[in-house]
């Protein structure tokens, strides 16, 4: 069995290791990886490889970035001939990344069998470009694996055929089980024992001046009760510095690899974020998460998690932190099959297939 793998961005790489783990394991399966190059630099993709054990991709696409239409049209222009020529029996996609939607695409048009690995998130918000990469790749993809219950509701609800649908649990909780041990032994100098960790990347958040310097006045504020720690995206880093907006106070840091990341989440205060896989990661490692943002796709982590949402109100945000101070954080549970053997089950499917 001929099994090719997408990624394309950071994201995908924590959920590509396990499966790609797991299906080593199995016999008469032949991998491919192939990247088509649409985030690349070395702290965004190098690293990440080297960490979670990931080969070097088989195939580099080098896309490159550009907007959502060019970037793409250009993965699907470079990927099809790659997958004529090489003929795998089943792709593989993961999360909501232009990649994934370009690549199911491509693979429907050829009459090549596609699994979406972390299907059925939705974060009903059209506006937000990643809604509509999931929504079409999962009404394209012949198999859906599902990291929570809620995903199979959706898709059911949209009309998603029983037999697709396979609840198998998060493939990114496998990755952190599996690095927890080295990131706990992960240090950042010069860090302060308690902190506020802060990620900003989406571009509701970033991209519009007026948003950016009011999340960023928030974070000043927050500053005073709690050292503001912020492994800044270059897109944001990139934004604060074209909109000569201040975060001087702030202990800005460059992106860091996975495990040095993942030590500073398990050791944080709390987190602030608009990002989806840190919501999933903060409810297992039971770290309070203020999601700046109005919704969320991942709503076991609101319902289940340590996760609030506190859109973009400081006044919520400042009552919200006000609690987590006072010791009165949000309590959550570990959603079910967020286990660290979703690969495993992922793998043990496929073959079968």
């Amino acid at each position: 069995m001929k099994i090719f793998h997408i990624v394309g961005a950071r994201p995908n790489f924590m959920k590509v290791a396990p499966v790609l783990s797991a299906l080593k394991k199995r016999d008469h399966v032949v991998q491919t990886l192939i990247h088509t190059g649409q985030h690349y630099d070395v702290n965004m993709s190098d690293v990440f490889f080297q960490q979670l054990g990931i080969p070097e991709p088989d195939v580099n696409l080098a896309v490159g970035s550009g907007s959502h239409a060019k970037q793409t049209a250009e993965i699907m222009v470079r990927l099809e001939p790659v997958v004529v020529e090489r003929q795998p029996d089943m792709v593989l996609v993961y999360g909501d990344v232009n990649s994934t939607v370009a690549t199911v695409l491509v693979c429907a048009k050829l009459g090549v069998r596609v699994g979406h690995v972390e299907a059925g998130l939705r974060s009903f918000d059209r506006t937000m470009p990643e809604e509509i990469n999931r929504l079409v790749t999962d009404q394209l993809a012949d198999l859906l694996f599902t990291p929570s219950e809620d995903g199979d509701e959706n898709l059911r609800r949209e009309g998603v055929s029983a037999e697709k649908i396979f609840f198998v649990g998060n493939v990114m909780i496998d990755s952190l089980v599996h690095l927890l041990p080295s990131a706990q032994k992960s240090k950042v100098d010069g860090l302060p024992e308690r902190y506020a960790l802060v990620t900003l990347h989406r571009p509701a958040n970033v991209d519009d001046s007026a948003t950016l310097k009011g999340i960023l006045e928030s974070l000043l504020e927050v500053n005073r009760d709690l050292a503001v720690v912020f492994p800044a995206h270059p897109r944001t880093r990139k934004r604060i510095a074209d909109f000569g907006l201040n975060a001087s106070q702030l202990r800005v840091l460059d992106p860091l690899p996975y495990v040095d990341f993942l030590g500073l989440q398990s050791r944080a205060t709390v987190v602030i974020t608009d990002s989806g896989g840190i919501q999933e990661e903060t409810t297992y490692l039971g770290v309070p998460c203020l999601t700046v943002r109005e919704n969320t796709e991942r709503p076991i982590t609101v319902t289940m998690g340590t996760n609030v949402l506190v859109g973009r109100d400081p006044e919520k945000l400042r009552a919200e932190l006000s609690r987590v101070l006072n010791g009165k954080a949000k309590k959550g549970t570990v959603p079910p099959l967020w286990d660290g053997h979703t690969g495993d089950r992922i793998a043990d499917i496929l073959v079968k297939r």
